[in-house]
């Protein structure tokens, strides 16, 4: 609280003089009120944590690391743009714009082809599945083609650049 401390001295007889004052203001009150703004901030306040989407790695496979896997035990995804999705399982020279196929999100399109080509496989237990992103794919359609993958319960899977031949086909597919 504000404190008015007067000194009434006067110093001749007749004419009173002005006496000075002294103010004292105590702050108490002042740091109290600092406090509890502070502590209503801090409790109204939304504390969030940052969301991270955990990438469920593929377990350790007894394949070797140098193994090289066939064209027909492994199928490929380029993810395109307006949500497109095309597949093939050629290599540089068998890659044709008929071979390469395309499909989308709708349904379990993804989950259908996986198990149709593990199905089809030579040798299943090393039946790979490879994504390839492309400038135009979204995030969403990544995480899309992952929980595909978790669907049709393949546990071999990449992530890859698209190749200079697989470009060529799919800017060719998508115009």
């Amino acid at each position: 609280m504000a404190e008015i401390i007067s000194n009434e001295k006067s110093k001749g007889k007749g004419k009173g003089t002005l006496s000075r004052k002294t103010v004292r203001i105590d702050m108490t009150p002042m740091v109290d009120l600092g406090f509890l703004l502070i502590t209503f901030f801090m409790f109204t306040t939304n504390f969030t944590k940052p969301n991270v989407m955990d990438l469920g790695l593929p377990a350790k496979s007894e394949v070797p690391p140098n193994a090289v896997i066939k064209d027909k035990n492994q199928i490929t995804f380029i993810l395109g743009k307006d949500n497109t999705v095309f597949h093939h399982q050629s290599n540089a020279n068998d890659l044709t714009a008929e071979n390469l196929k395309q499909t989308d999100f709708s349904g379990l399109n993804i989950a259908k082809t996986i198990a149709a080509a593990h199905k089809n496989a030579p040798n299943p237990d090393i039946f790979t599945v490879i994504i390839k992103p492309t400038d135009d794919a979204t995030y969403k359609n990544f995480v899309d083609m992952l929980d595909d993958i978790s669907l049709s319960k393949k546990e071999r899977y990449g992530v890859a650049d698209l190749k200079p031949w697989e470009k060529k086909i799919y800017e060719n597919m998508s115009k």
